[in-house]
């Protein structure tokens, strides 16, 4: 049909807008968000990075008790290990006191088991250990010269990350002399004279020697507290000729 001004009405064939479909696909979109963010958590937790807390005085003063750090996990199996590094292992067997598990209550619960899923919280710190590598596999490691240091394959360590008691210029009490065997690894404190570590152990059925496969991956900074927060060296100045 024509109007008066001969021309034909356009029809209206836009749609009656649907009232309340758009908080629900900003609802939909949030979850796709908060669901892919978890997934991409849990993968980099599972093969990048993850997160520990430091339980013991053992690594003082580079880190201190409830420091958490930021784990490499591709060290050692994609990205070699080297001579200072420090590393997360598991306990290569009598290294750790059996703890029973804390009582807590199960909305704590079930939020650090979120956090541990994502790798915001670590639960399993205390089943793992965190010490300084001073030897790789074929090392001679001896404690001590005339001068107290450590040495590594006849090289004298000049070691500033370690603490000792007052007055005390030995790296550490006792004495030893071992060759790393290949395949492990000769880790210590750097709190020295308040750790278990390879050189306590020595006299275990370990020998005080850890398997690599046992190694985690390699700490790469302290996260938290904010003001701590710092990059882990591994003082390749004084491990340099080392290795021949």
């Amino acid at each position: 049909m024509t109007t008066d001004s001969g021309t034909v009405p356009a029809s209206d064939t836009s749609k009656p807008v649907r009232k309340g479909r758009g908080w629900k696909i900003f609802v939909r979109d949030i979850l796709i968000i908060f669901v892919a963010a978890l997934l991409i958590s849990f993968l980099i937790k599972t093969f990048l990075i993850r997160s520990f807390y430091i339980p013991s005085s053992s690594m003082e003063q580079t880190m201190h008790i409830d420091d958490r750090i930021i784990v490499n996990q591709l060290t050692p199996n994609l990205m070699p290990l080297e001579h200072g590094d420090v590393v997360v292992f598991k306990d290569p067997g009598g290294w750790l006191t059996p703890q029973p598990d804390p009582q807590v209550n199960w909305f704590v619960g079930a939020v650090d088991a979120v956090l541990a899923f994502v790798g915001l919280s670590a639960p399993d710190s205390n089943d793992h250990l965190i010490k300084r590598v001073i030897g790789m596999p074929g090392d001679e490691v001896i404690c001590c010269n005339d001068f107290g240091q450590l040495t590594v394959n006849g090289v004298p360590l000049d070691e500033p990350y370690t603490t000792l008691p007052d007055g005390v210029t030995k790296a550490t009490r006792d004495d030893f002399d071992v060759t790393v065997p290949e395949g492990s690894l000769w880790v210590m404190g750097d709190n020295r004279y308040n750790s278990a570590d390879s050189a306590f152990h020595r006299n275990d059925p370990t020998g005080g020697f850890v398997p690599i496969e046992n190694v985690v991956g390699r700490a790469l900074l302290i996260s938290w507290p904010v003001s701590r927060w710092t990059w882990l060296d591994n003082y390749p100045v004084t491990f340099a000729g080392v290795d021949g």
